[in-house]
């Protein structure tokens, strides 16, 4: 039995509250090399929304992100930050439009403290949080701001890796497997500190394998296979459709 056995098609569901699409995603269609990896993905991240992209290991999910934001050059159709294309928009300008990356491989600078890095990057959009509220949201940093990235727990260097891009200015971020490989308490740690985030209008589009702690801080799903959105719904629908998720993720 495949995904698309188990579940329906995308379906149209109102949100936002009549406000327009803060990202809008259309017939998104992406290649590596001569290999077609997304067969036109549509998707909303509506202002102060979490989104969570689930899905097996290999469907999209990541490159989703990564063509959304302009890494995998070689793709077609529509994205939009805030009713702006950004598909001719260069990669290094990305972030002055409000929009972060953070990969998993997360991205820090392990030779730098944890204070090094979060004053390295420059604040490029309106908005850049202070230091200082970065530690009043991240208390595990200021404690271990002396200390090199080499230094940091893997949870420690995931909080860093996001704490990085808010200094920049970023509205909305796209973070991709932020609790792969932790520990049960440090994932219930990223999870507040996302639910923290929302709490100053900062939206996140999240891939994530790890459906239990997705079903607890987001407020809408797309269920991705082969390269497409194949399901759609908000948190409200979770309960009624937790068996054929189950199915389809192989959880």
């Amino acid at each position: 039995m495949t995904a698309t056995d188990t579940l329906t098609a995308p379906a149209t569901v109102a949100r936002g509250g009549g406000a327009a699409p803060q990202l809008k995603v259309r017939k998104l269609e992406a290649w590596y090399g001569e290999s077609h990896a997304l067969h036109g993905v549509d998707l909303d991240v509506y202002p102060g929304e979490t989104v969570t992209l689930l899905g097996r290991n290999g469907v999209g999910k990541t490159t989703t992100l990564r063509a959304i934001m302009g890494i995998i050059r070689k793709r077609k159709g529509e994205v939009e930050f805030e009713q702006k294309s950004i598909m001719r928009v260069p990669l290094h300008r990305i972030a002055h439009a409000g929009l972060g990356f953070v990969p998993e491989e997360r991205g820090i600078f392990a030779s730098l403290t944890v204070e090094e890095n979060l004053t390295l990057p420059p604040v490029v959009a309106k908005g850049g949080m202070s230091i200082e509220k970065i530690y009043e949201i991240f208390p595990n940093l200021f404690e271990r701001r002396g200390s090199p990235g080499t230094k940091l727990s893997g949870g420690e260097q995931q909080m860093l890796a996001i704490a990085r891009i808010l200094r920049t200015g970023v509205r909305l971020i796209l973070l991709d497997e932020p609790t792969e490989g932790l520990a049960p308490v440090i994932v219930e740690r990223i999870g507040e500190v996302l639910k923290v985030l929302k709490t100053h209008g900062v939206s996140v589009l999240l891939v994530e394998q790890n459906f239990r702690f997705a079903s607890r801080i987001a407020d809408h799903f797309y269920v991705m296979d082969h390269g497409q959105v194949i399901d759609s719904f908000t948190v409200s629908e979770l309960p009624a459709r937790t068996e054929a998720l189950n199915t389809a993720l192989g959880v």
